[in-house]
Protein backbone atom coordinates (compact mmCIF):
# COMPACT_ATOMS: atom_id res chain seq x y z
CA UNK A 1 0.00 0.00 0.00
CA UNK A 2 1.52 3.39 -1.14
CA UNK A 3 1.29 6.46 0.67
CA UNK A 4 -1.58 6.15 3.10
CA UNK A 5 -3.30 9.62 5.07
CA UNK A 6 0.32 11.54 4.35
CA UNK A 7 2.77 8.86 5.02
CA UNK A 8 5.48 9.54 2.75
CA UNK A 9 6.55 6.32 1.77
CA UNK A 10 4.60 3.19 0.79
CA UNK A 11 3.50 1.05 3.66
CA UNK A 12 4.93 -2.42 3.06
CA UNK A 13 2.96 -5.28 5.78
CA UNK A 14 4.54 -7.98 6.45
CA UNK A 15 3.54 -11.52 8.13
CA UNK A 16 5.34 -11.51 11.32
CA UNK A 17 6.53 -14.62 13.26
CA UNK A 18 8.06 -15.50 16.58
CA UNK A 19 11.61 -13.75 16.65
CA UNK A 20 8.89 -10.61 16.48
CA UNK A 21 7.66 -11.37 20.15
CA UNK A 22 9.30 -8.47 22.20
CA UNK A 23 9.08 -6.03 19.62
CA UNK A 24 5.64 -6.62 18.83
CA UNK A 25 4.16 -6.38 23.12
CA UNK A 26 6.41 -3.72 23.35
CA UNK A 27 4.65 -1.93 20.64
CA UNK A 28 1.10 -3.46 21.71
CA UNK A 29 1.93 -2.17 25.39
CA UNK A 30 2.76 1.87 24.45
CA UNK A 31 -0.08 1.52 22.01
CA UNK A 32 -2.79 0.31 24.03
CA UNK A 33 -1.87 2.42 26.77
CA UNK A 34 -3.30 5.43 25.58
CA UNK A 35 -6.27 3.55 25.31
CA UNK A 36 -6.21 2.21 28.69
CA UNK A 37 -5.61 6.03 29.92
CA UNK A 38 -8.39 6.66 27.97
CA UNK A 39 -10.94 4.38 29.49
CA UNK A 40 -9.12 4.57 32.89
CA UNK A 41 -8.84 0.99 32.41
CA UNK A 42 -5.11 -0.21 33.02
CA UNK A 43 -6.39 -4.13 32.75
CA UNK A 44 -7.03 -4.24 28.78
CA UNK A 45 -6.62 -7.36 27.72
CA UNK A 46 -3.54 -6.11 24.86
CA UNK A 47 -2.11 -5.02 28.23
CA UNK A 48 -2.13 -8.11 30.25
CA UNK A 49 -1.17 -10.52 27.33
CA UNK A 50 2.31 -12.06 28.02
CA UNK A 51 5.01 -12.62 26.20
CA UNK A 52 4.86 -16.48 26.29
CA UNK A 53 1.28 -15.81 25.00
CA UNK A 54 2.43 -12.87 22.35
CA UNK A 55 5.02 -16.20 21.16
CA UNK A 56 2.03 -18.25 20.97
CA UNK A 57 -0.32 -15.72 18.82
CA UNK A 58 2.30 -15.43 16.14
CA UNK A 59 2.72 -19.78 15.78
CA UNK A 60 -0.89 -19.58 15.43
CA UNK A 61 -1.43 -20.45 11.78
CA UNK A 62 -5.32 -19.52 12.06
CA UNK A 63 -4.48 -15.86 13.43
CA UNK A 64 -1.91 -14.38 11.09
CA UNK A 65 -0.25 -11.00 12.68
CA UNK A 66 1.46 -8.30 10.08
CA UNK A 67 3.09 -5.78 10.82
CA UNK A 68 4.72 -2.95 9.54
CA UNK A 69 8.50 -1.66 9.77
CA UNK A 70 9.95 1.46 9.03
CA UNK A 71 14.11 1.63 9.44
CA UNK A 72 13.47 -1.67 11.09
CA UNK A 73 11.95 -0.42 13.70
CA UNK A 74 8.00 -2.63 14.24
CA UNK A 75 5.29 0.97 14.53
CA UNK A 76 2.43 -0.78 13.79
CA UNK A 77 0.80 -4.50 13.98
CA UNK A 78 -2.60 -6.35 13.20
CA UNK A 79 -4.08 -9.57 13.68
CA UNK A 80 -7.01 -11.17 11.99
CA UNK A 81 -8.54 -14.09 13.70
CA UNK A 82 -11.17 -15.84 10.91
CA UNK A 83 -13.95 -18.51 11.86
CA UNK A 84 -16.16 -19.22 9.40
CA UNK A 85 -16.98 -16.66 7.23
CA UNK A 86 -15.95 -13.83 9.66
CA UNK A 87 -12.32 -12.28 9.95
CA UNK A 88 -12.36 -10.96 13.39
CA UNK A 89 -9.51 -7.93 13.46
CA UNK A 90 -7.61 -8.04 16.79
CA UNK A 91 -4.63 -6.30 18.34
CA UNK A 92 -4.44 -3.32 15.75
CA UNK A 93 -1.99 -1.38 17.07
CA UNK A 94 0.39 1.65 16.21
CA UNK A 95 3.09 3.08 17.87
CA UNK A 96 1.89 6.58 19.62
CA UNK A 97 4.41 8.31 18.17
CA UNK A 98 3.41 7.06 14.50
CA UNK A 99 -0.20 7.13 15.40
CA UNK A 100 -2.34 9.36 12.35
CA UNK A 101 0.18 8.50 9.43
CA UNK A 102 -2.17 5.90 8.18
CA UNK A 103 -0.45 3.48 9.48
CA UNK A 104 -3.48 1.57 10.84
CA UNK A 105 -5.74 2.20 7.96
CA UNK A 106 -2.88 1.03 5.67
CA UNK A 107 -2.51 -2.32 7.38
CA UNK A 108 -6.06 -3.23 8.31
CA UNK A 109 -6.75 -2.66 4.82
CA UNK A 110 -4.21 -5.15 3.65
CA UNK A 111 -5.14 -7.47 6.45
CA UNK A 112 -9.47 -7.61 4.92
CA UNK A 113 -7.65 -7.67 1.82
CA UNK A 114 -5.47 -10.68 2.59
CA UNK A 115 -7.82 -12.72 4.44
CA UNK A 116 -9.00 -15.95 2.43
CA UNK A 117 -11.71 -15.99 0.37
CA UNK A 118 -14.64 -17.05 2.57
CA UNK A 119 -14.18 -14.10 4.50
CA UNK A 120 -17.78 -12.51 3.31
CA UNK A 121 -17.80 -9.86 6.73
CA UNK A 122 -15.27 -8.51 9.07
CA UNK A 123 -15.55 -7.73 12.98
CA UNK A 124 -13.92 -5.85 15.46
CA UNK A 125 -14.50 -4.23 19.04
CA UNK A 126 -13.18 -1.14 20.98
CA UNK A 127 -13.93 0.91 23.51
CA UNK A 128 -16.61 3.87 23.22
CA UNK A 129 -14.27 6.01 24.21
CA UNK A 130 -11.48 5.55 21.51
CA UNK A 131 -12.43 8.18 19.27
CA UNK A 132 -9.45 8.07 16.88
CA UNK A 133 -10.25 3.91 16.13
CA UNK A 134 -13.85 4.71 15.97
CA UNK A 135 -13.65 7.52 13.86
CA UNK A 136 -11.11 5.51 11.29
CA UNK A 137 -13.74 2.43 11.61
CA UNK A 138 -16.20 4.48 10.05
CA UNK A 139 -14.68 5.62 7.65
CA UNK A 140 -13.31 2.66 6.19
CA UNK A 141 -17.48 1.41 6.05
CA UNK A 142 -17.46 -0.50 9.57
CA UNK A 143 -20.81 -0.15 11.09
CA UNK A 144 -21.78 -0.57 14.99
CA UNK A 145 -23.93 -3.76 15.66
CA UNK A 146 -24.45 -3.29 19.18
CA UNK A 147 -22.58 -2.56 22.81
CA UNK A 148 -21.52 -4.69 25.80
CA UNK A 149 -20.69 -3.42 29.42
CA UNK A 150 -16.79 -3.26 30.18
CA UNK A 151 -15.95 -1.94 33.63
CA UNK A 152 -17.10 1.30 33.87
CA UNK A 153 -17.66 1.85 29.91
CA UNK A 154 -18.95 0.00 26.72
CA UNK A 155 -17.27 -2.34 24.40
CA UNK A 156 -18.31 -0.84 20.76
CA UNK A 157 -18.75 -4.47 18.22
CA UNK A 158 -18.30 -3.10 14.67
CA UNK A 159 -18.82 -5.07 10.96
CA UNK A 160 -18.54 -4.29 7.79
CA UNK A 161 -19.35 -6.90 4.63
CA UNK A 162 -16.49 -7.62 2.54
CA UNK A 163 -15.67 -5.21 -0.33
CA UNK A 164 -14.39 -6.22 -3.77
CA UNK A 165 -10.89 -5.78 -5.15
CA UNK A 166 -8.52 -7.87 -3.10
CA UNK A 167 -4.83 -7.57 -2.86
CA UNK A 168 -2.33 -9.97 -1.15
CA UNK A 169 0.39 -8.96 1.53
CA UNK A 170 3.52 -10.95 2.18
Amino acid sequence: MVGQLGHPRPVTPLLLDESAAGELLTLQRAAFLVEARAHRNLELPPLMETLEQVRAALTDPECPVWGVRDAGRLVATVRLRVAGDVGEVVRLAVAPDRQGEGLGRALLLAAEAAAPAGVTRFRLCTGERSAGPLHLYAKLGYRETHRSPEADYQLVHLEKPRADGRAAIR
